[in-house]
């Protein structure tokens, strides 16, 4: 019953938090921040991974479904997207009243002897994003009373979950739900990635982005305590142990590939360079990505990757192809372009590979065939403009999980090329000579089909030391641009606040 009162006190203390938080635009932007970062990783390292577990890959469909659907709606029906929006406001708002009653049912088992009191514990903590979300989402269109009734409905559920015992949560249980709950959680992302109505965005400068970064590194750490509590009495334990320790493997071989990005910038390979060639070299090779390639999956896979890399490049380069989403403005600094620059340009795409792994990465997800890996892949790279690092450690990353040859390689020669941005800049010959030498080279390299191999592991205190000084460099890059700058990159079409002032024009 204290587990019960502690949970409902967290949700109450949303409006609470929301109230000390909304008072100046700086506090708005933690605000927003700490939301963006709380309740999306809490969707992604908490919700998605139990709806692959239980609906399989078809339980992705409908999450992409969720997310860009209601887009998809604004701007085909553009004159009724506010009812859109709204629409999709109530899923969200729904799927997370449909998550509290697990969250009761879950608190049960925390009582229960021989279960960690950390469980119930975890549940609770979830909750304080969740009431602060509530309001930041609700309070400013619908008002504070129909907040409140939500918030109530949700300790009401909490409740129904704790007494209601195992006949009600048999019903309403994630295998009969599974699919309508991958939309909801779907429908969430989408509210959360978009600025919600009655939060304009004030901060047209910039000047804000510090307040945003902070309050996103209080989520990621809110999230860290629920990682390590494992919450929510689901058994996470197996893929987060997996995610930690491509983590400490990865992190002082990027240290080192943002080392040599320094270098090679210093000796004048800098990504405004006069040459096609070369730029397309810096692009799709770094040549810091070649570096992951070497030491963690072998020499062999380099070797293939850069034969792979250059065939591409000198074709792209003889058809005057120019890349997209070229570097804006350099630093003068070698030292600031590889560990400040280029971290910019990287983090999102590592942390995304990381995650993108753990997911589709999951053993419950019947991704067997290597056809049906590449084709999976190609999906993922299409609408986004995947950089060579975050390339290489995706491909570490489903190495580990066991991923056919065709598919590892996949990354390294193609995620920085295959997006729909450089193949508008292309015509239908360029792209069909492309798509031919990606086969071909594709078809090669399962004749070839070479075995990954990493070098020795390096020292455990090593590994630790390089992934708090990754951690640091990128909880600087989240500071100077805040989170939705930083994850903003990932996507070609930048999620932009939701506005519906009918008194001046629409900005979907």
């Amino acid at each position: 019953m204290l587990y019960l009162l502690a949970s409902c006190i967290a949700l109450l203390l949303g409006p609470l938090f929301y109230r000390f938080l909304s008072s100046g635009t700086g506090l708005q932007k933690g605000l927003d921040g700490f939301i963006f970062v709380s309740l999306g990783g809490l969707v992604l390292i908490h919700i998605l991974p139990e709806l692959l577990e239980h609906g399989g890959f078809l339980a992705i469909v409908f999450v992409i479904i969720g997310i860009w659907g209601p887009t998809l709606s604004e701007r085909l029906f553009h004159r009724y997207s506010e009812v859109t929006h709204n629409l999709t406001l109530i899923l969200g708002i729904s799927g997370l009243l449909l998550h509290t009653l697990t969250d009761g049912g879950a608190m049960i088992l925390a009582q229960q002897d021989g279960n960690s009191p950390l469980l119930a514990l975890g549940i609770i903590l979830h909750r304080l994003p969740v009431g602060v979300a509530i309001w930041w989402l609700l309070k400013p269109q619908v008002g504070s009373r129909w907040a409140m009734v939500v918030l109530a409905g949700m300790m009401l559920l909490t409740g129904v979950g704790y007494f209601a015992g195992e006949q009600l949560l048999s019903h309403l249980s994630l295998e009969n739900t599974v699919y309508l709950q991958a939309f909801v959680t779907g429908s969430i992302l989408h509210v959360v990635l978009h600025q919600p109505h009655g939060h304009p965005n004030t901060d047209k400068q910039g000047q804000f982005e510090y307040q945003a970064g902070i309050g996103s590194l209080l989520g990621i750490g809110l999230l860290f305590l629920l990682l390590m509590m494992d919450s929510g009495g689901h058994d996470h334990s197996h893929s987060t142990e997996h995610l930690l320790d491509w983590m400490l493997t990865i992190a002082p071989i990027l240290l080192l590939s943002y080392a040599v990005a320094s270098l090679r910038f210093h000796f004048g390979l800098s990504p405004q360079n006069s040459s096609l060639g070369q730029r397309w070299l810096q692009r799709l090779l770094g040549p810091e990505a070649i570096i992951i390639t070497g030491l963690l999956l072998g020499p062999t896979f380099a070797l293939i990757q850069a034969v792979a890399v250059l065939l591409i490049g000198t074709l792209l380069t003889m058809s005057k192809v120019e890349p997209t989403d070229p570097h804006d403005s350099l630093p003068s600094s070698a030292i600031r372009f590889g560990f400040a620059h280029l971290v910019d340009r990287s983090a999102p795409w590592i942390v995304l590979s990381l995650i993108l792994a753990n997911l589709i990465g999951h053993p419950a997800v019947p991704l067997s065939s290597p056809i049906v890996q590449v084709a999976v892949l190609l999906l993922v790279f299409l609408p986004m403009r995947f950089c060579n690092l975050g390339a290489a450690v995706l491909s570490l990353s489903l190495a580990y999980s066991g991923w056919t040859t065709t598919a590892i390689m996949l990354p390294l020669i193609a995620a920085p090329i295959i997006n729909f941005a450089q193949l508008k800049l292309m015509n239908w010959p360029q792209r069909a000579v492309l798509l031919l030498l990606l086969l071909a080279l594709l078809a090669v390299i399962e004749w070839i089909h070479p075995q990954w191999q990493a070098l020795e592991h390096l020292p455990n205190l090593l590994n630790t030391v390089s992934l708090w000084v990754v951690a640091i460099l990128f909880a600087a890059s989240l500071l100077r641009l805040g989170p939705r700058k930083f994850m903003s990159r990932l996507m070609l079409h930048k999620a932009k606040p939701h506005t519906h002032d009918h008194a001046h024009d629409h900005h979907h």
